[in-house]
């Protein structure tokens, strides 16, 4: 096409782009914000969020001296945002809070204003105690009641390695702070070796046994991460997170970090406590909810100790049992009764349902906490600080809930998921409309066929045998 059928146009090149040293409010580029973020900041408003955490938090400022602080409701809205965008850092939350327009609206940011930075974020998750933190993921425990979504009869529990802020690389030793590649060069001139060689410290290191040992071990900037072996094969420092989840709605009761190098029934018993202290705090508020009754868990956290521990506050337990072999109960007749009893229930109907929903309804929550959310890998050091990030991160799995129930979809991306989805069901439908208004008419068949157009009829060639 000429230039003069198109009609002419002159190319524009970009040039540098000067800073402007003053533009007008009218003219600062605005959004009208993204629909999730709108009606999510209408649930928080409708239940008195900023109020409940500014009343909490307001014992960790000071009365009247110093500049304005950063407002407690944007501090924990940012940590929100960290989960519905799958964001695993605390500077990856604060430059998506920075670029975006949609998120600045969230926060209560106009587009002249900074956002937080992320050591902002740092400074007030350093100010605020976990208590704080817990008192926020309690509130939303009271709003999943109100909404139906928290039964808290039957409560499920699990845990999942997170891997630690920390390289294996810069070990040290407890007891003299040798880092690992100095021990190895001491063992290796104990050896008979004066001059050992990289070569020769990796053939003495393949060799040696129960090497990484946390007795031995750990990491001079995270001494609570522990080394461990993660789902996928790998070796790493490692931190343990344990969940307590509503079986009957999926909301998350309880969120604990503990040493990865622990087992698991060494862990339930401070879980299965923050679970029941945090629904008898929703009951006690006046929520219609019930205390755990019952417990599921996989066969991990089965033994004696444990089911007496069960039944010592008046919990049944649904725990799958390992196959140990025919066991021996000489002198221990009340722990054969407590396993023995939880053997009935989990063989039994109920029991197996319980079991088959406990996979799925305890990964689900894994799934989008650490994988879909961004938290598999911790960006922070110490359980302490781990924790309150946990705390607001699984506060907003069980937010999630909430706006699924309310408006149908659970994250920002699923709402765009489904009005894509809207879009090509009334593209379908306006495509299909026409068939079915138009009468069906018998097809003519023999001497009763009307001809063909005169454009469709195909010239007769000499030799063919139409």
């Amino acid at each position: 096409m000429s230039a003069k059928e198109g009609g002419a146009m002159s190319m524009k090149r970009r040039k540098a782009r000067q800073a402007d040293l003053w533009v007008a409010a009218g003219e600062l580029a605005r959004s009208p914000g993204h629909p999730f973020y709108q009606r999510l900041n209408q649930l928080l408003g409708k239940h008195g969020f900023d109020g409940y955490v500014e009343s909490r938090c307001e014992k960790f400022y000071a009365p009247r001296m110093g500049r304005p602080s950063i407002p407690p409701g944007v501090y924990f809205r940012m940590l929100l945002v960290g989960f519905f965008e799958g964001l695993d850092s605390e500077r990856a939350i604060a430059w998506r809070c920075a670029d975006s327009l949609s998120l600045r609206e969230f926060l209560g940011y106009g587009p002249g204003e900074a956002t937080p930075d992320h050591t902002s974020l740092s400074v007030i998750r350093r100010r605020l105690d976990v208590e704080t933190h817990e008192e926020v993921f309690g509130w939303v425990l009271g709003v999943l009641s109100e909404h139906g979504l928290l039964k808290g009869k039957t409560v499920g529990v699990d845990a999942t390695t997170l891997e630690a802020n920390a390289a294996l690389r810069s070990i040290v030793r407890r007891d003299t702070g040798q880092s690992y590649e100095e021990y190895l060069k001491d063992l290796a001139k104990a050896s008979g070796e004066e001059t050992p060689t990289r070569q020769d410290i990796a053939k003495l290191d393949k060799k040696r046994p129960k090497k990484g040992s946390n007795k031995e071990w750990k990491h001079p900037k995270d001494p609570e991460a522990r080394i461990t072996k993660m789902k996928d094969g790998r070796t790493h420092l490692a931190h343990m997170a344990e969940h307590a989840v509503d079986m009957e709605t999926t909301a998350i009761v309880a969120v604990t970090v503990q040493g990865a190098d622990r087992g698991d029934t060494q862990t339930i018993h401070r879980t299965v406590r923050e679970a029941c202290e945090n629904l008898r705090e929703v009951h006690d508020a006046g929520h219609e909810v019930e205390v755990v009754e019952e417990l599921v868990a996989d066969k991990g956290y089965h033994s004696n100790e444990v089911m007496e521990s069960l039944e010592d506050i008046g919990i049944r337990g649904y725990v799958s049992e390992p196959d140990r072999g025919r066991r021996k109960w000489k002198d221990k007749a009340q722990d054969q009764r407590r396993v023995y009893a939880n053997r009935r229930r989990i063989r039994g109907e109920r029991g197996k349902r319980l079991l088959r929903q406990c996979g799925e309804k305890l990964e689900r929550s894994f799934a989008h906490a650490y994988e879909t959310g961004g938290m598999r890998r911790t960006h922070l050091r110490g359980q302490e600080n781990i924790l309150k990030r946990l705390l607001v991160h699984t506060a907003g799995f069980n937010l999630a809930l909430v706006m699924r129930t309310l408006f149908g979809v659970g994250k920002p991306r699923a709402w765009a998921a489904l009005g894509l989805a809207l879009t090509l069901f009334a593209a379908l439908a306006n495509l299909l409309r026409p068939w079915r208004t138009v009468p069906s008419v018998p097809r003519p068949t023999g001497q009763n066929r009307p001809p063909l157009p005169a454009t469709l009829v195909y010239p007769v060639t000499e030799g063919s045998t139409s």
